[in-house]
């Protein structure tokens, strides 16, 4: 198309971040359509590009927002907010920022296919393609991999638009084109492998996920860190909390020390990963409540400053549901600490490339703890690796807000430094933090900002809206009013894996995950009526999905 063609407009304001524009033709009180050799362009969609041009400077802008005026003098005129992304230099090669801002009066021009395909082609030669434009859907979308999971991503979005999807699409595109990747994926909901009666679905490839319950996976209480086991057995809000704390750590520290005295080069700390006996610690802290002197008249220090952690204790030890943490079959040593970080890493013969970590039978209170341990064991793997840099691995958190809160001084507040550590630290030693979320707002702002890369599916909350606007380069910050307007399975991407700021649509993944919403009306017009309610309560004793 010539630029008598793409001639749409001029630019009448320019503000810090938005230039205002005007068409300066319309068709029948409607914006125009332009015609292009790969279909017609419709002027003026939310998320779309236009070239502004002026003395041979041209401007990369995006449209966020379209509407008609009423002229005095009659009639109608268009009118557009648009976001400078960045500028062609003189080669044609595509820079973001912008250093030469256009003045007023400058032409405002549609973006040819060709010129659409030089903002894009920094990522082609990847061939990591998650999804193409709306506006132009022969052009795909290639992200950078290095940048989108070296640099942590956050993938937000509320619920029904689509995030299970976009991460069933991403992975499945990262073994594609990567098939020496190592995922671990913390699945809450077993959404990404499920079973139907004996047949068990899966949302990726055979040969490419291994599939572990995350309580045969058997991460002991022994490899919890000291403000892990805080989290687990101490009430925060107990006025006898910090006593209860300090003889933790006292106790703790010779525990380990105890149990592994044979362990010559090991340098043992409260959080070495090393066993300890449950039992034993319980009776530390008995003898001490209980402790008296001089023949019962002189109470000990201690005494009955540990009756709430005894009886936590106790009732955890005793609810079946917590076996798999403090009832480990299989990891009653030190040494079988090799054995589990093979099992989760995915180096178990035959390896696979992302393991899923089910958490769907796990009691919902202990989550963030086994969540926390997860991800520090995947952090201290490739800390201690001295090829962190040629292995590096990929943690992905499904509804991480309920395990990575906002908020400081919660009972999940060691599960969030360890969260945090990641995010601040995990890209020099190889490991890459993704963050999955429906309410960013709750989720740890320290974790969100160490984010390089923003995958924003359909926000519609305002507290939301606004967080992920404060979080994003201010340049940036005008497009989150596009969320709003998404459509299931579309996303905003903004950050480091993008050449600019995006809206596309992801490929549908193939298969996809057990995420779709229930069809009400199919299921209470045609459904079965009635359920087995004795299997249900058998599952529910049994803590079976």
């Amino acid at each position: 198309m010539e630029n008598t063609q793409t001639h749409i407009g001029r630019v009448t304001e320019v503000r810090e971040n938005i230039m205002l524009a005007e068409l300066t033709t319309m068709e029948h009180g409607e914006f125009p359509v332009v015609p292009a050799e790969t279909g017609d362009i419709s002027v003026g969609q939310l998320g779309s590009y236009l070239m502004v041009k002026q003395r041979g400077i041209e401007v990369v802008a995006m449209v966020i927002g379209a509407g008609q005026e009423h002229l005095e003098a009659g009639g109608m005129r268009g009118v557009m907010t648009l976001v400078p992304l960045g500028e062609l230099d003189r080669d044609r090669n595509f820079h973001r920022g912008v250093i030469h801002y256009p003045t007023p009066g400058a032409e405002v021009h549609v973006v040819r296919p060709d010129e659409i395909a030089i903002l894009f082609k920094k990522y082609q030669s990847t061939g990591f393609e998650l999804g193409y434009l709306p506006t132009l859907t022969s052009m795909g979308v290639c992200l950078d991999p290095t940048a989108l999971f070296g640099r942590h991503m956050a993938i937000l979005g509320q619920s029904g638009s689509g995030k299970s999807w976009a991460v069933a699409s991403i992975l499945q595109r990262t073994v594609q084109v990567m098939p020496k990747a190592k995922v671990i994926l913390l699945d809450l909901h077993g959404e990404y492998v499920w079973s139907e009666g004996e047949t068990q679905h899966s949302a990726f490839a055979e040969g490419t996920c291994r599939y572990i319950d995350a309580r045969n996976l058997e991460i002991p209480y022994w490899l919890l860190t000291y403000g892990e086991l805080v989290d687990l057995l101490i009430d925060r809000d107990d006025a006898k909390a910090s006593t209860q704390m300090a003889f933790l750590r006292e106790v703790l520290l010779t525990l380990r020390r105890k149990a592994n005295s044979d362990m010559d080069d090991a340098h043992i700390s409260i959080d070495s990963p090393v066993y300890f006996s449950l039992a034993e610690l319980f009776h530390q802290f008995k003898r001490a409540n209980e402790q008296v002197m001089d023949f019962g008249k002189v109470k000990g220090a201690l005494y009955g400053q540990f009756d709430e952690f005894l009886i936590k204790m106790q009732s955890r030890f005793n609810d079946v549901r917590y076996d798999f943490l403090f009832k480990p079959k299989r990891r009653k040593s030190s040494a079988t600490l090799v054995d589990l970080l093979r099992e989760f890493v995915g180096l178990v013969e035959p390896q696979r490339q992302i393991t899923v970590i089910d958490f769907s039978s796990v009691p919902f209170d202990v989550r963030p703890t086994v969540s926390a341990q997860i991800g520090r064991l995947a952090f201290e793997f490739n800390y201690w690796n001295p090829q962190s840099r040629e292995f590096p691995l990929l943690l992905v958190c499904e509804e991480a807000h309920n395990y990575i809160p906002r908020e400081a001084g919660t009972q999940f507040e060691g599960t969030r430094r360890s969260m945090e550590r990641i995010a601040k630290e995990g890209r020099k030693y190889g490991v890459g933090l993704a963050v999955v979320s429906q309410r960013p707002h709750e989720l740890s702002e320290t974790v969100l900002a160490q984010c390089g890369s923003f995958i924003c599916l359909r926000v519609t909350n305002p507290e939301d809206q606004q967080y992920i606007r404060d979080l994003v380069p201010d340049a940036e910050s005008n497009l989150v009013n596009i969320l709003a307007a998404l459509g299931r399975g579309e996303a905003m991407a903004l950050g480091e894996a993008v050449p600019l700021p995006t809206r596309f649509q992801f490929h549908p993944p193939d298969p996809a995950p057990n995420s779709n919403d229930i069809d009400f009306y199919n299921m209470w017009r045609d459904g079965p009526g009635t359920v087995d309610v004795e299997a249900i309560v058998r599952r529910w004793r049994r803590q079976g999905r």
